[in-house]
């Protein structure tokens, strides 16, 4: 018998010892906690391993301190909350309503209105294989250990799951045959369909600024550190960085990952959680009045913008103004605005070559009238947790696709710095392959056409 099995068999009994003992709430369920002993027995709970970060169950909880007070229900974002509340403590449980079958487990536990410790910080340690259900499809198993398991039988989990370089994995003897974690997180920096073969002509974006306006930014990361010229935070003084950010800066012009490599940084954060254009509008007249200083090598020509919806945001007007007023002075931007363009997801075949436009099938967020399509999903990207921290997604989204988008736009303009943005869309969409995938995004076609346009005398407005 391992360590593993007696820590778990010791959990179980004292589980039992407290729902059976003669005294005490644990004996009546519908009897809730006194709250003289909560702490004693909250944090023995903690201790113990019943009461875990993301692990425990709200019947578990409901076993060993009776029935709530009440219960409260709400949204947030994507996921529904459940709240358990016991005199002078509750139990926030969540679960992502986008997942059939997911179950609420365990996010916080307040005590007279202190957050416990129950693992959020930490390293989340899988006990048994019947944890790997628990875990929602957005954050997988990021930062969790799986030492403890035997996961020959878990390739079809593994594979919907994202993980990151913090994941800790049992050995090779304890894997699927043929799944290598530490490969898959490596083969996929590749930015694939070509991009690299780009790299190699000297077309890396040299010469081009790029803007992100997205959440706020670790700027640390190694994969775009040294491409970041200036970074705008008005506002959000105090406000760690966000998950948001990394992999979209690390699409547009990471080392490794990026489209556009050698392209100029500038980075505004924005609280893109509120549901006000404010921050876009603001963002975009900066990067007018920076245009009128810069340098040619650093003068911004591309924004990318990964979110949408703007209609449904206050000040919806100004916002158009200022977005056409962007597109009239030659700034090419993109966002995830339906209403503008719609380009769909692509999710690469596990461990296929990234570079064949035949690997690649439909991803999650792709629609009938995509007219483009882009490589998301089993890709690897920058993660706002470290300077060195990569994370594997699976499903990829839109919100990665509008940089890749604006990476191809900078080495458009390296190539032809008077073409249009509007003939760059053209010819993104025109030059597409269409597979049974849909129509896939061509680097190398289109950049051939970009060439053609150099001794144009007109350009399409």
């Amino acid at each position: 018998m391992n360590w593993a099995t007696i820590k778990n068999n010791l959990a179980s009994i004292f589980f039992l010892a407290l729902l059976f003992a003669a005294k005490g709430p644990y004996a009546q369920a519908s009897h809730p906690v006194k709250e003289e002993n909560a702490v004693d027995k909250i944090e023995t709970a903690i201790q113990s391993g019943l009461f875990t970060y993301k692990l425990t169950e709200p019947h578990e909880v409901q076993s060993v301190l009776g029935l709530p007070l009440r219960e409260h229900w709400r949204k947030d974002g994507g996921r529904d909350l459940l709240e358990l509340i016991y005199p002078a403590m509750t139990f926030t449980f969540g679960k992502y309503r986008s997942e059939p079958g997911a179950v609420f487990t365990l996010l916080d536990v307040t005590l007279n209105n202190k957050t416990m410790d129950i693992g959020q910080n930490r390293k989340l340690l899988l006990r048994n294989n019947g944890d790997l259900r628990k875990l929602n499809h957005f954050d997988g198993l990021q930062n969790v250990s799986l030492k403890q398991l035997d996961l020959r039988t878990e390739l079809p989990m593994l594979e919907s799951l994202p993980f990151d370089s913090e994941t800790e994995w049992p050995g090779a003897d304890s894997l699927p045959a043929g799944f290598d974690p530490r490969r898959l997180l490596e083969e996929g920096k590749n930015p694939g369909l070509g991009i690299r073969a780009l790299h190699a002509q000297g077309i890396t974006g040299r010469g081009v600024g790029l803007a992100v306006i997205d959440q706020p930014l670790l700027m640390e990361h190694e994969e775009y550190a040294g491409r970041l010229a200036r970074y705008d935070a008005t506002g959000l003084a105090g406000f760690p960085p966000q998950m948001h950010g990394s992999p979209i800066a690390s699409v547009a012009v990471g080392k490794d990952i990026g489209v556009a490599p050698e392209a100029t940084l500038s980075y505004f954060a924005v609280p893109m959680w509120k549901k006000d254009n404010s921050g876009y509008i603001r963002a975009l007249r900066m990067i007018f009045d920076l245009n009128e200083h810069l340098p040619e090598e650093e003068t911004i020509r591309v924004v990318s913008i990964s979110d949408g919806r703007f209609a449904s945001k206050k000040r919806y007007a100004e916002w158009q103004a200022v977005l056409r007023d962007a597109r009239e002075t030659g700034l090419f931007v993109v966002t995830c605005d339906t209403s503008d363009w719609h380009f769909g997801t692509l999710t690469l075949k596990e461990s296929a070559d990234p570079d064949s436009v035949d690997n690649y099938q439909a991803g999650k967020y792709s629609f009938p009238d995509d007219v483009i399509r882009i490589p998301t999903g089993n890709k690897t990207f920058a993660s706002h947790k470290g300077a060195e921290v990569y994370f594997y997604d699976r499903e990829g989204g839109r919100s990665w696709a509008a940089p890749y988008l604006a990476g191809l736009a900078a080495l458009a303009f390296q190539v032809n710095p008077r073409i249009s943005p509007q003939k760059i869309k053209t010819l993104l969409i025109g030059t597409a392959i269409h597979t049974t995938a849909g129509p896939v995004v061509n680097p190398l076609g289109f950049i051939e056409q970009v060439k053609k346009t150099i001794n144009e005398k007109e350009y399409e407005k």
